[in-house]
């Protein structure tokens, strides 16, 4: 395995990688890696026979109140999670290697962005979208792999692969979750013990809505948020936002559209604070789930 700091020696080793006739794949993360990013290379190498694996903690992404400064870095043991897995290479610059002190230039999707993390997280996704191009053009992939459970930045990037049209196809892996639902996530090395305990219910209320949406008549939009909210609210948690929106476009779903589902994908979606940290989760109704 080899660890790369610098673009052009990366774009050198996936330009020497597809001369060979090998296919690229890429696994974007921000580091502290667990078993969703696991997931996520063990599907790039089923796909692909040559695979990066990026670590990068994007401060781009992050606004001025938010955790950049203190989000979990452990690159050693990263490095040795990559090694037992036989990645290729990890990509892993420096900010002045990814920014130049003077830049002016951004990648901006500006319709998928403005629901869900957008409301509340301004400029997230630009900085999300601008470091992902940027990564696609150093290790130059065939695919690139990301997970579920961050789903409105799947979309984006999705879109954003159609409308600057990168050569990349994207997979969007299932979320892998701990044994009592909780999506895992470098931020859950945040949580005391006790909002440990506590965070699975925002899974638990997820399937809640989604049953209470397959099986229930005449159910409302509002009612649903408003269950979600007063139940987090119980277990001593704040909600920053829940909708149910359509899953290709994220607009908010109706109560209109809710009498006859069967032709509209959903996403349940929620950010959840639990103390000062941000959980992010979804559940996905599909055509096929619908009866």
């Amino acid at each position: 395995m080899k660890i790369i700091s610098t673009i052009s020696e990366m774009q050198n080793a996936s330009q020497e990688a597809r001369m060979a006739g090998l296919r690229i794949a890429v696994v974007p993360t921000m580091g502290c890696l667990h078993e969703g990013h696991i997931s996520l290379i063990e599907k790039a190498k089923q796909l692909a026979n040559f695979v990066i694996v990026t670590i990068f903690v994007n401060p781009t992404q992050f606004g001025e109140n938010e955790d950049f400064s203190t989000y979990p870095r452990t690159f050693d043991r990263d490095c040795q999670i990559c090694k037992d897995l036989t990645v290729d290479v990890i990509f892993a610059p420096q900010d002045n290697e990814m920014y130049h002190s003077d830049a002016s230039t951004w990648v901006e999707e500006i319709q998928l962005s403005e629901n869900l993390c957008g409301k509340t997280r301004k400029g997230h996704f630009r900085g999300v979208t601008t470091v992902v191009a940027k990564l696609f053009n150093a290790t130059m992939p065939h695919k690139a792999i990301f997970g579920q459970k961050d789903a409105q930045q799947a979309l984006i990037i999705k879109r954003m692969i159609r409308d600057l049209n990168f050569p990349v196809e994207m997979i969007i892996a299932p979320t892998i979750r701990e044994n009592d639902g909780l999506a895992m996530s470098s931020r859950n090395k945040y949580l005391s013990e006790k909002e440990r305990k506590t965070a699975p219910i925002i899974n638990q209320l997820l399937i809640e809505i989604e049953e209470k949406l397959l099986n229930e008549q005449a159910i409302s939009v509002e009612s649903l948020k408003e269950y979600f909210t007063s139940s987090i609210t119980a277990v001593g948690g704040k909600v920053d936002y829940i909708e149910i929106v359509d899953a290709n476009n994220l607009k908010n779903i109706t109560d209109k559209q809710l009498d006859d589902i069967t032709n509209t994908e959903i996403l349940i979606a929620t950010a959840v604070y639990m103390n000062t940290t941000r959980l992010i989760d979804n559940q996905l109704i599909l055509h096929n789930d619908v009866s």
